[in-house]
């Protein structure tokens, strides 16, 4: 959950190492450092501190970093010790002739910290980091490359490393396991990354670094091999979105931006996969035959993701008749599932790389199960691991509050839903084709909605000053409902929680005063009456609603404090259209709170250790 650059070459490094840190903050934003090789001494010079990379900058402003080719840099999201100047990365060991940026976690480094102390190793901070320089040193026989190699092979966890060695100028050497590392192929330069966008205006040649391979990288060479010594013949990809996309363009922030371009990842997804009214998958690798042949359907995912899981769960049972079952990664290989051969397991990650869920993946296909990465980053680790794939086509999203790749996957699901219903033959042709043409509808829905919000930001500033919102759904806009709870808290900081409405008696009504707003979702459907019902007993209580609802339903305004209304689409559908109000409610909120939206507190946009 940290980001970490590296480079190699012929140009300044520094300059060049901490614009790509700007491009990784949303990884971790507690504190910042980088390190290099002086050119004209040799010697590594490190420059860290708290906060965010804007101090690491006023920092180098008054203690100049030298001229070097070579260098490390990272951005930290804290786990083991206060996000401090000591506690900063890179870390270096007593002799300081070994340098290491790290994301991971090395459990294993109380065991090794004390064997190193014993030897004569002096720490400084309370990081796990700190034992991996002071073990390559404790190894170190003048082949820079084979003390790293057995160093690694102690390290107990996850990790991506950067590591230099002050004998070793012209050399960076990385590694990973379970935490996601790249390498960008430059002419007469090389770098290392944890993500793309930290090295998109320098190259689009990527290669994707696996689990238990090391690198070793100069200026005009990279070599890739096993943690064993064996060589790897590593396959360049061609990154093939511009730097434009990892850019404001313009907007307040990442996330207004990234909310403002989901029309746009609609008309994507649907282009993709929809041809001729048919939904094809080209990279699912499961024949109908296969298909067919499940008998339940899993889904695993985290946060934003576990939410659109639960949409696709309404929409698998209810159009193919399929059973399904959802379940937070987290949680999921901790509670011994019984899974088999007929079990298809869909494992959603914006990322690819969430620790939880690629661990509950391998559990899955361990027990038997298919497993199916629904994901937005080409090449990443549960892409890697799965069967099969389905790209959510999002581009790159730097908010750390999800909004667009919350989007793609629940038209995913809803595109995967209508597949398994053709061969279920649960929904009949007329059904299927009614909700592929009200989903072409969804983009201009969409610009609908976005065109309104002006409207949403005024509802905004009413609301911003409650102390506590609830959120209310029902059926299939239930989970729209947790998710609009989990976006509000994300970045404004305000509680907020989601219910089924029709819970609300069973305990949540006890929170229901006028000091509260109640957010309800409450399209059009078959239980509107129902959600109607519910508006009524919060308004008894003097709770002030804001009630989402669909475009010429008057009724609902004697219901509700403020209304917003989306457009017309079929039920099963609403939950892509509900979501967007709740996207900007929450963004609105934030911003007349004056909170940072694109870079909340305490959070992390990949979360890549358990």
């Amino acid at each position: 959950m940290c980001g970490i650059t590296g480079y190699v070459g012929h140009k300044n490094a520094g300059p060049i190492l901490i614009e790509g840190l700007k491009r990784l903050e949303y990884r971790g934003y507690d504190s910042s450092g980088v390190g290099v090789i002086d050119l004209s001494t040799g010697h590594i010079i490190v420059r860290k501190t708290k906060g965010k990379i804007r101090n690491l900058e006023e920092l180098i402003q008054q203690q100049n970093l030298p001229v070097s080719r070579i260098g490390i840099s990272h951005t930290r999201w804290a786990t083991h010790g206060a996000p401090n100047h000591v506690n900063s990365h890179p870390h270096a060991d007593s002799a300081k002739k070994f340098l290491v940026v790290h994301n991971g976690i090395i459990e294993n480094y109380e065991v090794l910290r004390e064997e190193l102390q014993h030897q004569g190793s002096v720490f400084v901070s309370e990081t796990d980091t700190e034992v991996i320089p002071h073990l390559i040193a404790s190894l170190y026989q003048g082949d820079f490359l084979d003390a790293v190699r057995q160093a690694i092979v102690r390290l107990q966890g996850s990790f991506a490393i950067g590591v230099l060695c002050a004998d070793h100028p012209d050399t960076l050497i990385a590694a990973r396991v379970g935490s996601p590392l790249i390498i960008g192929v430059g002419k007469e330069e090389n770098f290392i990354a944890s993500d793309v966008p930290a090295i998109l205006d320098r190259t689009k040649r990527i290669i994707y670094l696996n689990d238990g391979e090391i690198a070793r990288l100069t200026c005009d060479n990279v070599e890739i091999m096993k943690f064993s010594g064996a060589a790897v013949r590593p396959k360049i990809h061609t990154v093939k979105f511009s730097v434009d996309a990892v850019k404001k363009q313009g907007f307040a922030h990442f996330m207004l931006k990234e909310i403002h371009e989901q029309p746009e990842v609609l008309e994507r997804i649907l282009k993709s996969y929809l041809k001729q009214e048919e939904v094809n998958f080209p990279e699912l690798n499961l024949s109908p035959g296969q298909l067919k042949g499940f008998e339940r359907i899993g889904i695993i995912a985290c946060g934003t993701a576990y939410h659109a899981g639960l949409v696709g769960k309404y929409a698998i049972e209810q159009l193919a008749g399929i059973p399904v079952f959802v379940d937070a990664a987290s949680e999921f290989r901790y509670r011994d599932p019984i899974l088999d051969e007929k079990t298809l397991l869909i494992a959603i990650s914006q990322s690819g790389e969430t620790a939880d869920t690629l661990a509950a993946g391998r559990e899955a296909q361990a027990r038997g199960a298919k497993v199916i990465a629904v994901c937005n980053v080409v090449g990443s680790s549960l892409v890697r691991e799965s069967h099969g794939v389905i790209y959510t086509h999002a581009g790159p999203e730097i908010g750390v509050a999800s909004t667009k790749a919350y989007v793609a996957q629940v038209a995913v699901m809803f595109l995967l839903a209508l597949k398994l219903s053709r061969n279920s033959g649960r929904t009949v042709p007329a059904q299927r084709e009614s909700i592929i043409a009200q989903l072409r509808q969804a983009p201009a829905a969409y610009k609908k909605i976005l065109a309104a919000k002006n409207q949403i930001a005024q509802i905004a500033r009413k609301n911003s000053h409650f102390g506590c919102f609830l959120f209310l759904g029902r059926h299939i806009n239930y989970p729209t409902a947790l998710e609009g709870a989990l976006k509000l808290k994300e970045i404004s900081y305000i509680p907020a929680e989601g219910y089924a409405a029709g819970e609300m008696k069973h305990g949540p009504i006890a929170l229901i005063d006028e000091y509260r707003a109640v957010v309800c979702v409450a399209p059009q459907s078959e239980i509107y009456e129902k959600m109607i019902s519910n508006m009524q007993e919060i308004r008894a209580r003097k709770g002030k609603i804001i009630a989402v609802a669909t475009q010429g339903d008057a009724a609902i305004k004697k219901h509700s404090s403020h209304v917003i209304y989306i457009p017309a689409t079929h039920n099963i559908l609403t939950p892509l259209l509900t979501v967007l109000p709740l996207q900007m409610l929450a963004y609105f909120i934030a911003v007349q709170l004056g909170c940072d939206v694109d870079q909340p507190r305490n959070l992390a946009k990949s979360v890549t250790v358990e």
